[in-house]
């Protein structure tokens, strides 16, 4: 198969996939569906086209220049051909089709000769603003250490885990976001160990692991260079440990317009901002999901601004009389029943629901949110609380120790018992099993115990665990005892 990468020394064979037999069936003969068939029919396409002569293509650039009285302006266009379609007749990268592929990657001009006069129909001025770099891909970012000689096709998959793991950067499901931790560590490491994190040692060093690997450098005496030499880690640490100091390695310099005198910090507990207004020291936490690419010197101030006046009432609760708050947490922004006190040091709190921003919040909403999670009733076939709530994955409707996420539709502060019941039902089907009977409490273990019907056949359903009942076994004549014998042998086995 053609080598497509740049790697170096025996990585080079490290394929994801490599076909293998004495046939090689097309995807439409090999019998398959669904995933199945797109993995193998990608796998066919990518593996013949290593075997096909490369595209030749053609690209035409025209400049057609205007010009009346002393105003002078070049207007640019290109053009694309493909005169040779080569691999491109088995494989084009991101399509299914690769015959409709060729054809939407070709761009047709006009025949047109130097010096050529044109005539102008409509002139059209559209503004263009310049776009910052965009955020690494997974895909991208292995394409930039490949190109930097950094890592092996065999390291980038724990690289990119490594930096997740750590809390360096996160990943909203298509580029990798940085957090305000891996500003911080980047910008120690520039400043005090600037070639520790120069790509081109890490090249270098590469190579020395791959000599390594061939038998030309011995290991143990590279390892006790590169840590115990004169120059090596140990030393360099040494010298700069009295160099750092820690406060000062906690602040980001973001490149933020009109901070004026206003820094962001990483501490212990997250990111904050801290500032001096008329002598007096002010800093708040920001919030978890506002990510350093979000981060504004206006959001900084209205943060601060709203830590330096204090929590503003929103009114009473009828009830109790405490008073009930809008505030802003390391998790966002939340409503709050009473304040911190030595008697009450943790209030109700309820994190605000998804779309909502303080400024929506008004008294009734904060007391709605306050009732979470509220009861809806009793379900119709168990006489079992259903409740509605929100926890970490959204708002969601209880029963019986089962949660189901609600849909894009549904308000959890005005769902009903008949949804939810309608919702609850549909989560039993996913699950494909459902209970037959509830036979209540072991009697020495209080673990519930339910007769359930599965998608293998019936089974009993004890605390957490699952056990399958023997064959012949009639799951509606199925009593406690039954069970309490069954799950005896189980444990013995």
């Amino acid at each position: 198969m053609r080598n497509f990468g740049k790697s170096k020394g025996a990585q080079e064979a490290h394929e994801a996939i490599r076909p293998a037999g004495s046939s090689f069936i097309h995807p439409e003969n090999a019998k398959l569906s669904g995933r199945e068939f797109k993995l193998y029919d990608l796998i066919w396409k990518r593996t013949i086209a290593t075997q096909m002569a490369e595209a030749e293509l053609e690209f035409t650039n025209v400049t057609i220049t205007a010009e009346k009285d002393d105003t002078k302006a070049d207007f640019k266009t290109s053009g694309k051909k493909i005169l040779f379609p080569g691999f491109f007749r088995a494989y084009v990268e991101g399509s299914d089709d690769p015959e409709a592929a060729i054809e939407n990657q070709e761009i047709f001009l006009p025949e047109m000769k130097v010096g050529e006069s044109i005539d102008l129909h409509s002139l059209e001025a559209i503004s263009h603003e310049t776009k910052p770099p965009a955020r690494f891909t997974e895909a991208t970012l292995v394409k930039e250490l490949e190109k930097r000689g950094v890592g092996r096709p065999s390291t980038y998959a724990s690289i990119i885990s490594t930096i997740q793991d750590r809390g360096y950067a996160k990943s909203d499901g298509k580029t990798l976001i940085p957090s305000y931790t891996a500003f911080a560590v980047t910008e120690l490491l520039e400043v005090h160990f600037p070639h520790l994190v120069d790509s081109d040692f890490t090249s270098e060093l590469e190579n020395k692991l791959d000599e390594i690997a061939k038998g030309k450098y011995d290991p143990v005496k590279y390892l006790e260079e590169y840590y115990g030499g004169e120059k090596g880690l140990k030393a360099q640490v040494d010298q700069q440990e009295d160099k750092i100091d820690p406060q000062k390695a906690k602040v980001l310099n973001l490149p933020l317009e009109g901070l004026n005198g206003m820094q962001v910090h990483v501490g212990r507990f997250g990111p904050y901002v801290k500032t001096e207004i008329n002598g007096e020291e002010i800093s708040t936490s920001l919030p978890a999901d506002l990510d350093p690419g979000e981060l504004s010197a206006d959001k900084i101030q209205e943060l601060l601004k709203a830590e330096k006046e204090g929590p503003q009432s929103l009114g009473n609760h009828p009830e109790t009389g405490e008073p009930v708050y809008v505030l802003s947490g390391r998790f966002g922004p939340y409503v709050q029943l009473g304040e911190v006190t030595e008697e009450n040091k943790k209030p109700k709190r309820v994190s605000l629901l998804k779309g909502m921003t303080p400024s929506d919040i008004d008294l009734d909403t904060a007391l709605n949110l306050l009732e979470l999670p509220r009861t809806l009733g009793e379900h119709p076939e168990t006489g079992k609380v259903v409740k509605a709530g929100v926890g970490r994955y959204g708002p969601f409707v209880l029963h019986d120790g089962t949660f189901k996420s609600l849909k894009k539709d549904d308000n959890v502060l005005e769902i009903g018992l008949d949804r939810a019941v309608e919702l609850l039902k549909e989560k039993s089907k996913g699950r494909g099993s459902s209970a037959i009977a509830d036979l209540g409490t072991h009697p020495e273990t209080d673990q519930p115990i339910k007769v359930m019907d599965g998608r293998y056949g019936p089974y009993i359903k004890y605390g957490k665990k699952n056990i399958s009942l023997p064959k012949g076994t009639e799951p509606e004549k199925f009593t406690m005892g039954d069970a309490v014998r069954l799950i005896e042998e189980k444990g013995k086995k």
